[in-house]
């Protein structure tokens, strides 16, 4: 019974960690005229400044031993991350596409893409993380935690990074 479980959400988790990133990549190509966003990405910039403080908030816990706090951390940080995703998704439908204008194009460049590839990476570690969490399979969890906790860092990090040296060339 365990077994079917394990394989059904290793099922689950890999079509998840496939879909995201193939809707949001088509979802990129469709533009709707006529909605201002303009608002958003200094929002879901926080919302990624925010999910960097809750995710070192959430290892200071567990390393603690505070694990009531760390569980309700890292629900917190997935929540943040969906929110995130919805509103990069809708800004950029709505939205043209602004280009890079300063002197350090090749930090910028090398950050977005060091960003984007492991934004699609983090999301099946977060799930299997998550779900080996949900199991109770602590061991497991642990040892793919020490994986994903930088990445997802990283990625949140980073998120912010690229918007601070876009966000002088937006219109």
């Amino acid at each position: 019974m365990q077994k079917e479980l394990n394989e059904t959400n290793n099922k689950l988790i890999i079509g998840i960690s496939i879909t995201i990133p193939l809707a949001v990549a088509v979802l990129f190509g469709i533009k709707i005229d006529g909605y201002d966003f303009s608002f958003l990405p200094p929002i879901y910039a926080s919302i990624n400044a925010l999910t960097s403080l809750i995710l070192i908030a959430a290892v200071v816990a567990i390393k603690n031993k505070n694990r009531e706090l760390h569980e309700r951390l890292m629900k917190t940080c997935l929540i943040l991350s969906a929110l995130f995703l919805v509103m990069y998704v809708v800004y950029h439908m709505t939205s043209t596409s602004t280009s890079y204008g300063g002197d350090y194009k090749y930090i910028y460049y090398f950050i977005l893409i060091t960003h984007i590839i492991l934004s699609v990476a983090v999301i099946p570690l977060v799930l299997f993380t998550f779900v080996r969490a949900l199991n109770a399979n602590f061991e497991k969890h642990r040892k793919l935690a020490k994986i994903t906790f930088p990445i997802w860092l990283y990625v949140a990090v980073t998120g912010v990074i690229v918007y601070i040296m876009i966000s002088p060339y937006y219109q």
